[in-house]
């Protein structure tokens, strides 16, 4: 299935040319959800200079999110004009902006272009001007004179803390075979896998829950966490594995040898399914849906969060704002732990990534 997404972009000057910034916006076209932020300063430039930065990190957005269309939304009826084909590009120094945005929209392939009034823009607006005041050293004097940062980044407020266990080892897991659905359960090692990675977090202070998914390895991993920590388990269906369709139980060199030209496409592009099942597009939009509904569920805290390799990849992509090549460049290790917070106001951090300390003498 095609992904939408709408682009809000602006960008304005404080002169012409002056002090300038651009600030950009992407959201799901189906649901209004807020995908990603863009924002930053550009020194002494133009006002047309800033509203085509604008479109390009909004556009440059939407191909990381992996989005195949995009409506962008902007109140310069110049940029609208110009990049829609219908007024000439004049300006020499607005052309390489323009070859830029092209080369991007080429990416995602389907581009419609919509003027705005300046009141509909406003999102993008104020990214923009928030640009232009920390350029101008404005930003730290107003965050002093409201909510303190939480910690360098800037960041405020209390984050949700997840704190990501992917399930111990299982048969499949052992034998390097693609291991989606199937209701598997852990090895004597992964049991013992299970154990340590409890004794580990059996200290951690403030957690409300251990959620896990629906599948047995995973439950046979939450289940000692929880009850070191004296904390309910719960189960969320929007945790479970990826589905890989015909090559669940397969290896890599069997399910390439079964469907190579698919299976090539597979590992470059995320929006594409293995026979009969799901991609990886599809696991991300379903894991983000998963994440924000533990924020509203739990607001500030720690949760442990029991999964597989796909769910977690994608909650360390979202946290990492990273694009969907991250799922092919990070590896976790069976029962390995990481940990990303979220805050109330956007940003994200990420503090570990695939550790598996808890296992040395295991």
């Amino acid at each position: 299935m095609t992904r939408r997404v709408i682009i809000e972009a602006d960008g304005g000057s404080r002169g012409n040319p002056g002090p300038a910034g651009y600030g950009a916006v992407l959201r799901d076209a189906d649901t209004g959800e807020l995908l990603a932020e863009a924002s930053g300063g550009l020194g002494t430039t133009t006002n047309n200079v800033a509203e085509y930065s604008g479109l390009i990190a909004g556009l440059r957005a939407a191909v990381k999110e992996g989005a195949q269309s995009a409506e962008a939304r902007l109140d310069s009826k110049l940029v609208v004009e110009q990049m829609s084909g219908r007024w000439q590009v004049k300006q020499p120094h607005l052309r390489p902006l323009v070859s830029e945005a092209a080369e991007l929209v080429r990416q995602l392939g389907d581009v419609k272009y919509t003027w705005v009034p300046r009141a509909r823009n406003a999102h993008a607006d104020r990214l923009a001007n928030e640009a232009m005041d920390a350029q101008a050293g404005v930003t730290t004097a107003r965050a002093a004179q409201t909510a303190p940062a939480s910690h360098w980044t800037g960041a405020t407020g209390s984050p949700t803390r997840l704190l990501m266990l992917r399930h111990g080892q299982t048969e499949h897991s052992a034998q390097r075979r693609y291991s989606g659905r199937g209701d598997l359960p852990l090895t004597e090692l992964g049991e013992s896998q299970a154990a340590a990675a409890a004794a580990r977090l059996a200290g951690t202070d403030g957690v409300a829950a251990v959620v896990s998914s629906p599948l047995l390895r995973a439950r046979q991993t939450a289940q000692p966490v929880a009850d070191a920590l004296g904390v309910p388990m719960t189960i969320h269906d929007g945790l479970i594995e990826t589905d890989f369709g015909a090559w669940e139980e397969l290896t890599f060199a069997e399910a390439s040898a079964r469907d190579p030209e698919l299976h090539a496409r597979w590992l470059t592009d995320t929006s594409v399914a293995p026979p009969g099942g799901e991609s990886m597009d599809a696991v991300h939009r379903r894991v983000r849906r998963v994440r924000d509904q533990l924020i509203a569920e739990h607001g500030a805290g720690t949760l442990i969060v029991v999964s597989h390799v796909t769910p977690i990849k994608a909650l360390l992509r979202m946290a990492l704002d990273a694009g969907p090549s991250l799922l092919h460049r990070l590896h976790l290790d069976v029962a390995s732990l990481s940990v990303a917070e979220f805050y109330p106001d956007g940003p994200a951090t990420v503090r570990l990534v695939n550790d598996t300390g808890h296992l040395t003498n295991r």
